[in-house]
């Protein structure tokens, strides 16, 4: 019998707050785009072109460091603003090594920490009682 492992993750195109789900309190650790608004005045500079293959790529790897983190779990959460967790959730459906994850997609304000944390601890105390 395999143990649960949750994940909540709130996110948007710049951060994502990595929260495992636990008894104890959950601690928050960050993984960051490396497309910050710096670059891409940088690479506007230069040329329209190059500033969007560049966010590509960017992008590209910011969501490959995520899909590393979420393939250690079984139950994830993707939460916050904006459409960067449906993108997210999209590259990792295209991918069979994340096919016996359920991960689920749910729109989130801008919050807290602590309010982060209180989110993933809600969502997973439910989704125990549906198992």
């Amino acid at each position: 019998m395999t143990t649960e492992k949750g994940l909540g993750i709130w996110m948007d195109h710049q951060n994502a707050h990595i929260m495992e789900f636990t008894v104890d309190p959950i601690k928050t650790t960050t993984v960051e785009s490396k497309f910050t608004h710096q670059e891409k005045e940088n690479a506007l500079g230069r040329s329209e072109k190059l500033m969007h293959n560049k966010e590509q790529g960017e992008e590209a790897d910011y969501y490959k460091a995520l899909g590393e983190i979420i393939r250690n779990y079984n139950d994830v959460v993707l939460f916050g603003p904006t459409d960067a967790k449906v993108e997210l959730l999209n590259i990792l459906r295209k991918d069979h090594r994340f096919a016996d994850i359920v991960i689920e997609v749910i729109p989130a304000d801008k919050l807290t920490e602590n309010q982060q944390h209180s989110f993933v601890r809600d969502y997973f105390s439910k989704r125990l009682f549906l198992i």
